[in-house]
């Protein structure tokens, strides 16, 4: 496999670097979306609880504690709930938008990982086909080994190979953890409409 990487030239070294990078990336993002996790409908079902019991600091408490955004924005509505309506969609909006780029760091890198690995290694096939008929040329005529012409070919394709090795798992993860993060958002707003329905009936 070293064999592989080196015979790929000089180019494989930026493709291995931006792999780590893209790794370390994917680590840290599914880290920060697993404490992220939360059953939502069960606990809009213990917060409505609260609320209709009078309990409104137990249910700000259990917003709090929680790692998740989509908790965290009940403990935002029910502290900002007696705000005029447009300050409060102002408040919500704001918030959501600031947990959603929180959740998100990177994950836009990893979009532009994906996309310049391919062209990447496309530029180191490019870069070894011009040395390998480079090499031809300069046998003015005289016999070229066919073994070796190809030897210096697929050398050049190893390149590409690795970019789109790296690229093609990149952009999955990266489309997948933009989806997450939507469905966060709606999530998110799902819980101020909620929450806010809750704090309406109990008011009245």
């Amino acid at each position: 496999m070293l064999g592989l990487f080196l015979k790929g030239g000089i180019i494989m070294w930026p493709i291995l670097a931006l792999s780590i990078v893209s790794l370390s990336i994917i680590m840290d993002r599914f880290y920060s979306f697993f404490k992220a996790r939360l059953d939502v409908s069960r606990f809009l079902f213990k917060i409505e609880n609260f609320l209709r019991g009078g309990k409104k600091d137990e249910a700000l408490y259990m917003c709090e504690k929680s790692k998740s955004p989509v908790a965290r924005i009940c403990a935002v509505v029910i502290d900002n709930f007696e705000l005029p309506y447009r300050v409060r969609e102002e408040i919500f909006s704001q918030y959501i938008s600031a947990e959603i780029r929180k959740l998100g760091k990177n994950v836009r890198f990893l979009g532009i990982i994906g996309h310049v690995l391919p062209l990447l290694g496309l530029f180191g096939t490019v870069v070894g086909m011009i040395k390998a008929f480079m090499a031809v040329e300069n046998a003015k005529g005289a016999v070229v080994n066919p073994g070796a012409l190809a030897g210096g070919i697929w050398e050049a394709l190893l390149t590409t190979a690795a970019g789109l090795a790296v690229a093609i798992p990149t952009l999955i993860i990266y489309h997948y953890l933009e989806g997450k993060l939507e469905d966060i958002s709606l999530q998110m707003n799902d819980v101020v409409f909620q929450v806010e329905g809750f704090l309406r009936e109990v008011r009245k």
